[in-house]
């Protein structure tokens, strides 16, 4: 084999090894794309139930087709508070047994008289997803089309690493060196390296395929590659929760933990086997044994049993692996723990699951609606009352208003930038005004506050009758408040209606505290000073419930 043949080669297993990955990245989103509603509520139905879980995990990964998107993922949904450890540890394990399912493809890839042939063959779909993505003007088939190409270019990824690695296999030199890699705890590391700079199990698993049907190593080294490969993709998951918060930490530990007990465990009993048989009894000679003949079957084969007994063997012990990773990573005590500002249920570790991000998005702005809501009330009982026992509290929403105004739009502006469906890029678009609308309802429930603290200053207060009206217009204002909800998060056009006729109800009142004060202004009852402050409070108010009504109206606007 001459020097430009090695070097041409090398070059071959370079590109192969670029396809794949960008096929997997594109497998990926394209499938994300495709089933975004069933991906949306799949994370939302994790509960305390274990298997089920590990069943969300598994599917979820085999769906999207990675595992670290997954882990990413859940990673960003423990920050936000969305799932607990113990759920996002199962959750977790099950994403180790969904991706699986890449090596098992490949492996059928690579079944039949050929293996270059089978490939090829598969590899068609590339052409065909190409040719619906590209004269397809329906939006479903282009994601169809994504998917088939993004399928088929896994296997041209695929027969190139084969190709270039058949020609290494007729290299003497080659083999002595792999041949010299026989100890289990260097292949573990050494995939565990690999894994890790290529950011892919799943490739590295694909790899070390190709390089055991092609001889260039032993099944029994493949089969130590694949579990070090299992460490390696933990490094997705500690990279994305470098930025997060401490649960955040503590679900990236308990996936390194995963692997690396797995990883331990097989070698344990791998080093008993042998000794006790003299090296007779190897994982190589157990799954030649199950799957003679077929190579690509026996690694990927024990690739995915052994995550499946890893899972069986640590999910009895979840409970001890959460006290474990949260005795590493203790709680810290601060003074005033409640002053955090954080945005509840979006991460940027979600960003790498659009559709996901989108759905949490949306549970973000109802979060917003909720606490303006809330500080509306406030505003209420401080002004009417002159009680600001509540004013600290006010004042941290407030504070929490204007992070998640600032903090949200930042977000949406970078998710908009990712592919996703016309129907998410329409909602995001109307994301922005809703949010606004939101803040500024903090705003003027502030100015509220602000009048309550002349008027205790001045040693002002309302008559009955003005505590009276200030009551009316709080129970429209938060019976607007429930319809405009219904309607934003159910898309319900009947609520919007309703919303609207409250809307107006409120205006006819607003007038009426207008005139009702200049009534008791000329019996004496209300005091011309108190009586600004009212009447502010009134207009500021009335527009309140305008941005509220304004949260409901963009429904017109979506896709339903």
């Amino acid at each position: 084999m001459t020097s430009i043949a090695i070097i041409s080669s090398i070059l071959t297993l370079i590109a192969g090894v670029g396809v794949f990955l960008i096929a997997c990245q594109m497998l990926s989103n394209s499938l994300e794309s495709v089933g975004s509603n069933k991906l949306k509520s799949l994370f939302s139905k994790a509960s305390n139930n274990r298997w089920l879980g590990v069943g969300i995990g598994t599917v979820g990964t085999a769906a999207i087709q990675s595992s670290s998107a997954v882990t990413v993922m859940v990673i960003g949904f423990v920050n936000a508070g969305i799932l607990s450890l113990a759920q996002a540890a199962t959750v977790i394990y099950g994403a180790n047994i969904g991706t699986t399912v890449t090596a098992q493809i490949v492996a059928l890839g690579m079944s039949g008289k050929s293996a270059i042939s089978t490939s090829l063959m598969f590899s068609t779909l590339t052409g065909i997803g190409a040719f619906i993505s590209l004269f397809s003007k329906k939006d479903m088939l282009k994601k169809i089309g994504g998917v088939l190409t993004g399928f088929g270019m896994l296997f041209v990824g695929l027969a190139m690493m084969s190709g270039a690695m058949k020609e290494f296999s007729q290299l003497d030199s080659v083999k002595v060196f792999l041949a010299g890699f026989q100890n289990p705890l260097v292949l573990v590391l050494l995939g565990a390296l690999l894994t890790a700079l290529i950011q892919s199990s799943s490739v590295m698993t694909s790899i070390a395929l190709t390089m055991v049907v092609t001889g260039l190593v032993n099944l029994e080294q493949g089969i130590y590659l694949s579990m070090g490969s299992n460490i390696g993709t933990c490094v997705s998951a500690l990279m994305a929760c470098m930025a997060s918060g401490r649960n955040a930490k503590r679900a990236a530990l308990i996936h390194l933990f995963f692997n690396v007990s797995g990883v331990l465990i097989f070698l344990i009993v791998g080093l008993f086997m042998s000794m006790f048989t003299s090296g007779a009894l190897t994982y190589g000679a157990i799954f030649e044994y199950l799957f003679p003949g077929v190579p690509q079957v026996q690694l990927a084969m024990f690739h995915t049993i052994f995550n499946v007994c890893t899972v069986l063997i640590v999910l009895p012990l979840t409970n001890l692996m959460v006290r474990l990773v949260t005795a590493i990573l203790p709680d810290r005590i601060e003074a005033n723990d409640n002053e955090v500002l954080r945005l509840h249920y979006v991460d940027d570790n979600m960003l790498s699951t659009p559709p996901v991000a989108v759905e949490q998005t949306k549970y973000e702005i109802i979060n917003m609606a909720d606490i303006a809501h809330k500080n509306f009330n406030r505003s209420l009982d401080i002004i009417s009352r002159l009680d600001f026992s509540e004013e600290e509290a006010f004042r941290f929403d407030e504070r929490q208003l204007n992070f998640i105004n600032k903090k949200l739009i930042n977000f949406v502006v970078r998710l908009s930038e990712l592919p996703i469906s016309e129907a998410d890029h329409i909602y995001l678009a109307s994301t922005y005004r809703t949010i606004r609308d939101l803040e500024r309802i903090g705003d003027y429930a502030e100015n509220i506050v602000e009048y309550a603290q002349t008027m205790r200053d001045t040693h002002m207060k309302f008559s009955d009758m003005a505590v009276d009206e200030i009551e009316k217009i709080r129970e429209l204002v938060n019976q607007l408040y429930e319809k405009v909800m219904l309607a934003y998060t159910n898309l319900d056009f009947e609520a919007l209606g309703e919303a609207n006729a409250l809307e107006e109800k409120i205006d006819e009142l607003t007038d009426a505290m207008e005139n009702n004060h200049i009534v008791r202004l000329g019996m004496g009852i209300c005091g011309s000073d108190a009586g600004a402050q009212y009447l502010s409070l009134s207009s500021n108010a009335e527009r309140i419930a305008d941005h509220f009504v304004n949260v409901a109206k963009v429904i017109r606007t979506l896709k339903h």
